[in-house]
């Protein structure tokens, strides 16, 4: 369309908008259409390898995953905390809206713009740890009665001392650490920080099963140690997540300061094709 004798038209090789003056017969200037950032940069901001995305939802769509992360480490912090019984709690109950609001909520709704905008990784994780919140949300409210259905008269203080009671739980708990330490594999396809943390999540998960499987067994001093030290572990992955949301918010927020995760994906070969390419044998790593 021309408008006062300058033509604008979009090239289709080069994805630059060309000016040109109808009365000067040259090009004015190139003004790019878009912005290319880099593999480290994404994976900082997104947590997840950078792949080929179809559609513009990345430009249209802000950035969800800091707001999973959010609700993840608030809800994380408080966990650690009272698990370390710091300020004398004891118990979870009065805290319960971590495991229903604060964390899943947000790990929920930061799960389908994920989804929506084709980060894998991202998208895994944020729906794991939504359900690890609601699951143990369920064990920690009174009205689900879970505790009390393992006593014969029916006491919640009585079923959860009991052996049943722990022993299941400690067997999820278990469960949670193998998948734990089977996406920390992954993530060393990402950076140092988002790796460390799920280093630490796994072991604080194990050690959260052992507090429990020795409370079945009667051995509540070693299950109070248990329990602390699985509390401290998982402060620490905490902290680290606060950290690397702090900087996946300076970068959005186009800050000076450039706070370090420790780049891991080049470390990896890269595939430049497509999935459906990979699985036929056709790409091979640079």
């Amino acid at each position: 369309m021309a408008t006062n004798g300058v033509t604008n038209r979009k090239g289709e090789d080069d994805g630059m908008i060309h000016v040109t003056d109808d009365k000067m017969g040259g090009n004015l200037s190139h003004v790019k259409t878009g912005m290319t950032i880099s593999p480290e940069l994404f994976e900082k901001l997104y947590l997840t390898p950078k792949t080929p995305a179809v559609g513009d939802f990345r430009k249209r769509f802000a950035n969800p995953t800091p707001l999973g992360l959010m609700g993840f480490i608030i809800s994380a912090t408080t966990f650690a905390a009272i698990m370390m019984g710091w300020g004398g709690s004891t118990t979870l109950v009065g805290v319960a809206g971590i495991f229903f609001f604060t964390g899943p909520v947000l790990l929920l709704l930061a799960l389908i713009f994920e989804w929506i905008m084709g980060n894998f990784l991202s998208m895994m994780i944020m729906g794991m740890f939504a359900v690890f919140w609601l699951s143990f949300g369920v064990l920690e409210t009174p009205s689900w009665a879970i505790a009390a259905s393992y006593s014969p008269t029916g006491d919640a203080a009585e079923g959860a001392a009991s052996k049943g009671y722990n022993a299941a739980v400690a067997l999820y708990l278990l469960v949670w650490g193998f998948w734990l330490f089977t996406t920390w594999i992954f993530t060393l396809k990402t950076n140092t920080v988002f790796a460390a943390i799920f280093f630490f999540a796994f072991i604080s998960s194990f050690l959260f099963s052992g507090a429990y499987w020795k409370v079945s067994t009667g051995d509540y001093g070693m299950a109070m140690k248990l329990q602390k030290a699985g509390g401290a572990t998982f402060f620490v992955l905490a902290l680290l997540g606060y950290y690397i949301t702090v900087v996946m918010m300076a970068a959005e927020m186009r800050m000076t300061i450039s706070l370090p995760v420790g780049d891991l994906s080049h470390f990896w070969p890269t595939h430049p094709g497509d999935l459906a390419d990979m699985e036929q044998g056709e790409v091979k790593a640079e």
